[in-house]
């Protein structure tokens, strides 16, 4: 399941960009990377050696979109072709709110960027121009928003051109998942933890019991999965605690974290999801505390702000009107907000008399 660490990284991300991060966090794994790319490509998926998978920076994300589509390279060995080649599979993992029009051009730009960040380093290596060979990129659309995605992704189709014109419009393929959109029975159909995964996923905001029957079902069968597939299983299983914390209201984490609990089969996964929680746990308590903390040290600011604003009120009262009655003062000291001391303090400075501020206290209470 999740290593400690791991845990703590989605208690220092905002709820609303949890689909994105924890995407990938997934996608870290091999046999998850295999298993989304047998769901869009099962054609090829045989063909590629996940065991030598490498994740290559990315970071090729426009700055306007971080916030909402995270993106992932990894270089995987071919089997048809020697070792030092491969392919690379671009990911891109989308959740707005809306659906991009302009998602064929974007991908466009990214593989490029992709083949010139290859051109730089074989120019800084002074690789021959005659032995360069720019990898194959595969590009996957994850789209996990809740809008159905009724854009296109060819390129020309956002042009708007004649037909004769289009032998000049790059083409190539797009691979998506639409998740919203995706039946469970294609998701599951290669009976793999991801796609059970998934299917959770999907109802992570609709009414508990869809969600509570979708939590059961997966649990279900994933607990009748080979033993090969077990580190895949607990990973869902810490999914499945996290997306109860960060994605349902706080009265329903305790029913929904039972239910998990309630249909963990094996001891090894029981373990391991005691473990998260109590991380949890711990975690929560103390972010509780140092919230605590921040509060009362706010409301120490506060307390110190309206004392310093009554004190400068009454140096200014008693500088123009001495004596101050211990009626005004009294009355004063017992004025707490910030707001009608300014106001109040705004008024001593051009009243002619004690008695305009006394009425003016009045009229503030």
């Amino acid at each position: 399941m999740l290593k400690n660490p791991e845990i703590l990284e989605f208690f220092d991300i905002p709820n609303e960009h949890f689909p994105n991060h924890s995407a990938q966090w997934l996608l870290r794994d091999n046999e998850n990377v295999r298993a989304l790319v047998d769901l869009v490509f099962p054609e090829s998926s045989e063909q590629m050696d996940f065991s030598g998978m490498v994740r290559l920076e990315s970071g090729f994300i426009l700055d306007n979109l971080r916030e909402q589509v995270a993106d992932i390279v990894i270089r995987v060995p071919y089997r048809d072709q020697s070792e030092n080649d491969g392919l690379l599979i671009y990911i891109l993992i989308e959740h707005q709110s809306t659906v991009d029009l302009t998602m064929p051009f974007r991908l466009l730009l990214y593989m490029t960027q992709i083949w010139d960040a290859q051109r730089r380093e074989w120019e800084s290596n002074r690789v021959p121009r005659s032995e360069w060979r720019f990898r194959a990129v595969i590009p996957i659309v994850f789209y996990t928003g809740d809008r159905p995605w009724n854009a296109s992704l060819s390129l020309g189709a956002m042009m708007g051109i004649p037909d004769e014109l289009s032998k000049f419009v790059p083409k190539f393929e797009i691979l998506f998942l639409g998740l919203m959109d995706t039946d469970d029975a294609v998701l599951t159909k290669t009976n793999h933890p991801l796609g059970w995964l998934l299917t959770v996923l999907k109802q992570a905001t609709a009414p508990k019991e869809t969600l509570r029957s979708a939590i059961i079902e997966a649990m279900s069968s994933m607990n009748a999965l080979d033993d090969e597939l077990a580190l895949q299983r607990r990973q869902a299983i810490g999914y499945f605690l996290l997306l109860i914390f960060h994605r349902r209201p706080a009265d329903e984490h305790e029913e929904l974290r039972a239910i998990v609990n309630q249909h963990i089969q094996h001891s090894t996964d029981k373990q391991e999801a005691e473990q998260m929680e109590q991380t949890m746990a711990e975690q929560l308590m103390e972010r509780g505390v140092e919230q605590g903390r921040e509060e009362g040290r706010q409301q120490g600011r506060e307390e110190g702000a309206v004392q310093a604003n009554q004190a400068a009120l009454l140096r200014l009262l008693e500088s123009r009107f001495t004596p101050v009655p211990e009626t005004v003062v009294n009355r004063i000291t017992l004025t707490r907000n910030l707001s009608r001391l300014d106001s109040l303090f705004e008024k001593a400075l051009n009243a002619e008399t004690l008695e305009e501020i006394d009425l003016e206290i009045d009229e503030n209470r």
